[in-house]
């Protein structure tokens, strides 16, 4: 007698989970920290300017007064970039049952949102980029942060070199004496575990008590110039790490992100998600970062 088995039968019905599992990251550190600002022209500009530097300063009693030598601001250029992600669905796709969505252009559409964002934090922190103005066909870009900022510090005299605490002092003395006051030091993942060695530096003790847990994280840095919260961020270029302070710096926004259906020329709809933006750090001098690291 054989054996009737699943191997033979038919009409079983599928097992598929409802949950889709996605662990790509989709926070945006840069962006989400700094405030956005309405630009209205492609093309946009702002001022900055700097105080004579301390000088000796004393006069005759009687003396005829000194015109000092005046300096104008400095006008900084910004451009705004385009942004856009598009996808197309079939009418069939948001007709049938799915596993997991309630419907596919949603699903569909919630992704491009994430990755255009994504897209974005990568324009401004992810590359080094120049402005580029752009024409009927060439891409205009956005200057990105290493294009803003006049304090650097290289890592050390090789071509690349790993993260040091010596190299954060450095910066964060630059920093401090151009009169700036950044909060915010921001570094790639890997970089975070050279932070968190520092603790382990000679005359330097973490106290456990009774607890079972261990902490190995610096979530803060105090030093003499200031006190720097450590923020990872997975899109940052991994040759740099940024010393900032987020009110210095515009999310500049000709056009925020938006869905625009396109005609339909057959049995689907095409979906076009576009934004314009751009970088505005206001004032060139305000924050540091290091280059050239490993």
């Amino acid at each position: 007698m054989t054996t009737y088995t699943t191997y033979d039968q038919v009409g079983k019905k599928e097992d598929v989970s409802d949950i889709i599992s996605d662990i790509t990251p989709t926070d945006t550190p840069f962006f989400s920290m700094i405030r956005s600002e309405k630009v209205s022209a492609r093309t946009f500009s702002w001022l900055e300017d700097s105080l004579a530097n301390a000088a000796d300063n004393k006069a005759v009693e009687g003396a005829d007064a000194s015109m000092a030598t005046l300096s104008n601001a400095t006008e900084r250029t910004g451009t705004t970039q385009i942004l856009t992600k598009a996808f197309q669905v079939s009418a069939t796709s948001d007709s049938i049952a799915t596993y997991g969505r309630a419907k596919e252009t949603a699903y569909q559409l919630g992704k491009a949102l994430k990755e255009i964002k994504r897209d974005l934090e990568r324009a401004m922190v992810g590359v080094a980029n120049a402005a580029v103005g752009g024409s009927t066909s060439v891409a205009r870009e956005m200057a990105s942060a290493t294009e803003q900022i006049t304090t650097d510090v290289d890592a050390g005299a090789n071509a690349t070199d790993p993260l040091t605490e010596a190299k954060i002092l450095e910066l964060g003395q630059s920093c401090f004496n151009a009169g700036s006051d950044p909060t915010v030091l921001m570094l790639k993942p890997a970089d975070s575990t050279i932070v968190a060695g520092f603790t382990s530096a000679a005359g330097r003790n973490r106290e456990i008590g009774d607890s079972k847990t261990l902490v190995n994280v610096v979530e803060l840095l105090v030093t003499p110039f200031g006190s720097y919260k450590v923020v990872l961020n997975r899109h940052q270029l991994t040759t740099h790490a940024f010393l900032v302070d987020p009110a210095m710096w515009r999310s500049a926004v000709l056009r925020p992100f938006s869905r625009t259906l396109l005609a339909s020329t057959g049995d689907s709809e095409k979906h076009f998600v576009v934004g314009e933006y751009s970088l505005k750090h206001m004032n060139f001098g305000a924050d540091g970062m290091i280059s050239g690291l490993s």
